[in-house]
């Protein structure tokens, strides 16, 4: 027997699908493909013999291409149609991250709940140098950074840390080249749940670019004389450990104040411990 109330579709209102709300797909803006979990910027949109489809650029600037279709993606969270811009958005750089990253707007609201992953490094310099250009990065996959007071103690720390499937440890060490103590430490606890990598600075201060910082170079100090006292001696600067840093710091916006060797090394760490479904 037909109801009245329903009309010919027997199904309730509540129990209908609503339509998804229609979203422009505008350059830059970004969102996350449904079906894969692909979370990019919208780079353009276009018609193909298939139909309209849309291109997503991620943070590390790879493209992949993806069908319009009904509630197909998701914006902050929410099921969303995209559909053609109505008109051709004008050319323009993607806003970034410090770390280079394809910005995500809002990113500090919309942060991931914290991975039982971790990034550890040497000191209280390195984690806020860390913080400052990857912090965004870091804030979305999740993954938060501690530092270790140095890695003499690392075996016992990684023991304590209990690494495995799903809690994934990464190591930022200092001057970390063959034959040293550092080396020999992080061979003894890396694994496949363990990443140590290291740069070849005796202290993070060096991974900042002189020319960043207004200097020449960093001055050579001699071993056994501490090298961030020496290193204030030779140029000229207070003997003021704090204000040194603080001063450094300072002076780095972006990515592009650092050398090649620590963006790599980081980017790895990164990579390690936000894997998908490392939650």
């Amino acid at each position: 027997m037909r109801s009245h109330q329903y009309g010919p579709d027997l199904t309730p209102p509540w129990k209908k699908q609503q339509p998804a709300p229609e979203v422009p797909a505008e350059r830059d803006l970004v969102v996350e493909e449904a079906a894969t979990g692909w979370c990019g910027a919208v780079v353009r949109c276009e018609k193909t013999a298939e139909g309209f489809t849309v291109t997503l650029e991620d943070r590390f600037g790879r493209h992949r291409v993806f069908p319009l279709v009904p509630r197909g993606f998701l914006l902050e969270g929410r099921v969303v149609t995209l559909v053609r811009p109505t008109a051709p958005a004008a050319p323009r750089t993607p806003a970034r991250t410090a770390s280079g990253s394809v910005a995500v707007p809002g990113a500090r609201a919309r942060a991931r709940v914290a991975r039982e992953s971790r990034i550890y490094v040497e000191g209280r310099h390195d984690a806020e140098l860390v913080e400052r250009v990857w912090g965004d990065d870091l804030r979305i996959e999740g993954v938060v950074v501690e530092y270790l007071q140095g890695i003499d103690d690392l075996p016992a720390i990684v023991a304590d840390f209990a690494p495995g499937p799903g809690r994934r440890l990464g190591v930022l060490v200092d001057h970390l080249l063959p034959g040293t103590k550092e080396h020999r430490i992080a061979a003894q606890v890396t694994g496949d749940s363990v990443l140590v990598v290291g740069h070849p600075y005796i202290d993070i201060w060096q991974a900042v670019k002189p020319s960043s910082v207004g200097i020449p170079g960093w001055p050579a100090v001699p071993r056994g004389e501490d090298w961030k006292e020496g290193t204030c001696r030779r140029l000229g600067w207070p003997v003021d450990t704090p204000a040194a840093w603080k001063r450094i710091l300072s002076t780095v916006d972006s990515y592009k104040d650092l050398e090649s060797e620590l963006l790599a090394k980081v980017e790895e760490l990164i990579d390690f411990t936000a894997l998908p479904g490392q939650e």
